[in-house]
């Protein structure tokens, strides 16, 4: 297992506060109460779009305990992820860094990539752990398959789940390319268990070691973090959510996903620690459009995954924070995936590491009802290159691709970038740039001071 100590000899002695054995012991068998270290739990849905929950406006797809999640907490209208695609984005929340910083940014991962996460980098889990936290991860990876990448060796505790996308499999697969790639493996810590799991009991499963998880470990600040394998394409429901949605297939995958978010609210409401807990939902990109009813919806966003416009990297988030986040908020501040990690080590009283730059903001603030401005920035990169940038309510691109997710994507650079005033016009229908030359070169040096800051010296590929 990687542990802290490797970091020292780069110079991070001071990078989080250590407590004495006797100190471990004494916070482990203290009783709970709403002062300690809270517990984050981050459940992650995987290439669910803006408009496919019924409290972001669909129609047909009931999802009553993510709706309840909001009417009891907070729900961010713009919250967007780091990348475009799920390898990418998994790294930046679980390292609150760009992607092109931390060298996860060059696609996805497949069963014969080789590299994986750098060891380098620091994940919420291993900054969690030195303050006292037991750490899980139950479902989709996707940040290296080989042993040295696996969660358990990267400060998580306990993992349970399949290593990349549940298409990268003999059967289904839409890469173009030749392969052989072995059955879907089901690994438990770094061991693989089942070789060609069922897909269809993936989220069942996931949620019954969740709530194992909280249950055994409710004395005690602990981080789980549940990334869904769905409903990223192919889609599997189990028989008890088989058939119930009027959305089709599609429906019946979000609503078992629904049902796992609220089993897991359940549990924490039923051992009396809501208080002392943060809940977050939120999706790792968006739909996959070219899937047609198969693919989700980014509601009224233009776009979808693979793509820098908003539908590709705006995602639904809901917060859940009984006694401290008021009921009912509807949260308009901008605010990222990346800021979780921020977040996450703050509530916990970790430093956060000296010898990189954080991309994260302290999203607490906001969650305690305090109208601060967290965030007013926002970079859209597609593997290295800066396809976007929004700054308050104007977003320039500088390159767009085709609303599609396929090998024979159409790249286009545009020269002078186009112009949207997202808040006016999240949709993006309405280029204005021709009126606001004066925002597209503020725009240019944002993007300026930006790249002169970006180090990618540090991006380290393993």
């Amino acid at each position: 297992m990687k542990h802290f100590t490797s970091y020292l000899t780069l110079g991070m002695a001071t990078l989080f506060a250590s407590c004495s054995s006797g100190d471990d012991e004494q916070k482990q068998n203290k009783p709970r109460t709403p002062e300690d270290k809270p517990n984050v739990v981050i459940l992650f849905a995987d290439d669910l779009g803006y408009g496919d929950l019924g409290t972001y406006g669909h129609p047909t797809i009931e999802t009553p305990h993510l709706d309840n999640m909001a009417q009891e907490g907070m729900k961010f209208t713009q919250f967007y992820v780091a990348a475009t695609v799920s390898t990418p984005s998994r790294g930046a929340l679980l390292t609150g860094r760009l992607p092109v910083r931390s060298g996860v940014h060059s696609g996805v991962y497949f069963p014969d990539t080789e590299k994986g996460i750098p060891q380098k980098e620091v994940t919420i889990a291993e900054a969690l752990k030195e303050e006292g936290y037991s750490a899980a991860c139950y479902g989709k990876w996707h940040l290296g398959h080989k042993n040295k990448y696996l969660p358990t060796n990267n400060g998580f505790d306990d993992y349970f789940g399949i290593p990349y996308s549940n298409d990268m499999t003999p059967v289904h697969n839409d890469w173009g390319r030749a392969q052989n790639f072995p059955k879907l493996p089901l690994v438990d810590d770094t061991t693989v268990v089942e070789q060609g799991v069922d897909q269809r009991t993936l989220t069942r499963r996931y949620t019954e070691h969740a709530v194992d998880f909280i249950q055994n470990h409710k004395k005690e600040p602990f981080f789980l973090y549940v990334p869904y394998t769905f409903p990223h394409v192919p889609l599997f429901a189990s028989d008890k959510f088989r058939d119930t949605s009027k959305r089709g297939l599609y429906g019946d995958v979000v609503q078992e996903i629904d049902w796992s978010a609220g089993k897991i609210m359940q549990t924490i409401k039923n051992l009396g620690i809501e208080e002392n807990t943060l809940v977050f939902f939120t999706s790792d990109n968006g739909p996959w459009l070219v899937k047609k009813t198969d693919g989700g919806s980014a509601g009224l966003l233009r776009g979808g995954k693979g793509t820098c416009w908003e539908g590709g990297m705006r995602e639904p988030a809901i917060a859940w924070w009984p006694g401290t986040i008021e009921k009912g908020v509807t949260e308009t501040s901008l605010a990222t995936s990346m800021d979780l990690f921020t977040t996450a080590l703050n509530l916990a009283g970790a430093e956060l590491p000296q010898d990189r730059t954080i991309d994260g903001k302290n999203l607490e603030p906001l969650l305690k009802g305090k109208k601060e401005k967290v965030r007013d920035k926002m970079f859209y990169y597609r593997g290295s290159e800066l396809y976007a940038v929004r700054k308050g309510p104007w977003k320039a691109h500088y390159i767009t691709v085709k609303n599609r997710y396929t090998p024979d994507q159409k790249v286009t650079r545009h020269d002078p970038p186009l112009l949207f005033n997202i808040e006016k016009d999240p949709s993006e229908k309405y280029n204005v740039a021709e009126d606001n030359q004066d925002v597209l070169k503020m725009l240019d040096s944002v993007v300026a001071e930006h790249k002169s800051n970006l180090d990618v010296k540090q991006s380290v590929i393993e």
